[in-house]
């Protein structure tokens, strides 16, 4: 005997049941059309306003990520994007400027957004698997748009160990300088070099570590990214120096509260009275007039980035960033001071006392 069809259900054949299937075919049709739609063209500057979280534990000012809280690191991170015609960037910077957090807005694009091979290289392989717990995990776990990405390391065929975080159409391998296994593990198409004036002369005797781990994603051709970064050292022997030398020597030009005229800063131009630091501030370098820290912050937001010179490789830009560009609150002009002799920006006998960032 058949079950008995109820009042309120629609006969095999009635025009009820012809909409329920057509409405499942145009909902198929129309997730089939977003699938084959290409991403939307974002910068990763753009994706990280949205996106990026940044943890307590990583972070002084935890809560989402602001661009404009570092407005000169918007040029860097948009050059990484894959619309930019860019291969090679390089950033010589001072410490406490946000190049670590503006490096780790890539790594969250690439694995959003791009996906693809990427190797992240840190000075040893000790500091790669501390930059991994301290830094690309809270990456990960405090932005929902990569953590629904990358699966937990407790899950069975994650794919998640400390140096390595795979993600659909692509990887990060996290290795160190000093390994040359690490270093010639897999191609990548991009290529994170921290810290380059850490790296050793040689990775196990095998070369720079510097060109092993470019060589890894020659492969890619032009839709290579190569990010090198790092705080000079020593001159005339520094990386990231010859790097920077190298490029088309990128300055952050700010304009005068006063005049209005455009400069990089420089630390000549930062003075103070003899034995009182907190009086330190920078004078204009067209109007001479004295220049106070509050004024940083407008300053930042109106600054653009200049060529200084023309690059021997035109698919390489550089950056360079002193300390005198730090945002208020993070390291202030009456810090920077120490070390500049009496003041004027002068060491003894009138030469400039080197800081790091400051070239």
């Amino acid at each position: 005997m058949s079950a008995p069809i109820s009042r309120n259900s629609p006969s095999p054949g009635s025009p009820s049941d012809e909409v329920t299937q057509f409405d499942g075919a145009e909902a198929l049709l129309r997730a089939w059309g977003r699938g084959l739609a290409p991403d939307p063209w974002l910068t990763v500057s753009e994706w990280a306003d949205p996106h990026r979280w940044l943890s307590s534990r990583a972070s002084a000012e935890p809560g989402r990520y602001r661009t404009e809280r570092t407005p000169y690191m918007r040029a860097i991170m948009d050059a990484l994007s894959p619309g930019d015609p860019t291969q090679r960037v390089v950033f010589m910077k001072a410490a406490q400027v946000g190049a670590t957090e503006a490096g780790n807005n890539w790594i969250g694009f690439v694995i959003h957004h791009a996906p693809g091979p990427m190797l992240a290289v840190q000075p040893t392989v000790e500091l790669a698997k501390r930059n991994s717990r301290q830094r690309i995990d809270p990456l990960i776990e405090e932005s929902p748009a990569l953590k629904e990405r990358v699966r937990p390391a407790r899950a069975r065929d994650s794919g998640n160990t400390q140096l390595s975080k795979e993600f659909p159409g692509g990887m990060l391998v996290m290795t160190g300088a000093n390994s040359a296994v690490g270093l010639r593990s897999m191609p990548a198409r991009y290529v994170f070099l921290d810290e380059v004036d850490a790296y050793p002369a040689s990775a196990d005797e095998e070369g720079d570590p510097v060109g092993l781990a470019e060589a890894r994603s020659l492969t890619f051709a032009h839709r290579r990214k190569v990010f090198l970064v790092s705080t000079p050292t020593i001159r005339g022997v520094s990386r990231i120096e010859r790097e920077y030398e190298a490029s088309d020597q990128r300055r952050f030009f700010v304009p005068c509260p006063h005049c209005g005229a455009m400069q990089w800063l420089r630390f000549e131009r930062l003075r103070w009275e003899k034995g009182k630091p907190e009086t330190a501030a920078y004078h204009c370098e067209a109007c001479d007039a004295r220049i106070e820290e509050h004024h940083k912050t407008a300053m930042l937001a109106a600054g653009e980035w200049r060529a200084t010179a023309e690059a021997r490789d035109p698919r390489t830009v550089g950056f360079h960033l002193s300390a005198l560009y730090s945002p208020p609150g993070w390291k202030s002009w009456s810090d920077d001071r120490a070390g500049q002799g009496d003041g004027s920006g002068l060491g003894r006998g009138g030469t400039r006392v080197p800081q790091h960032g400051a070239r």
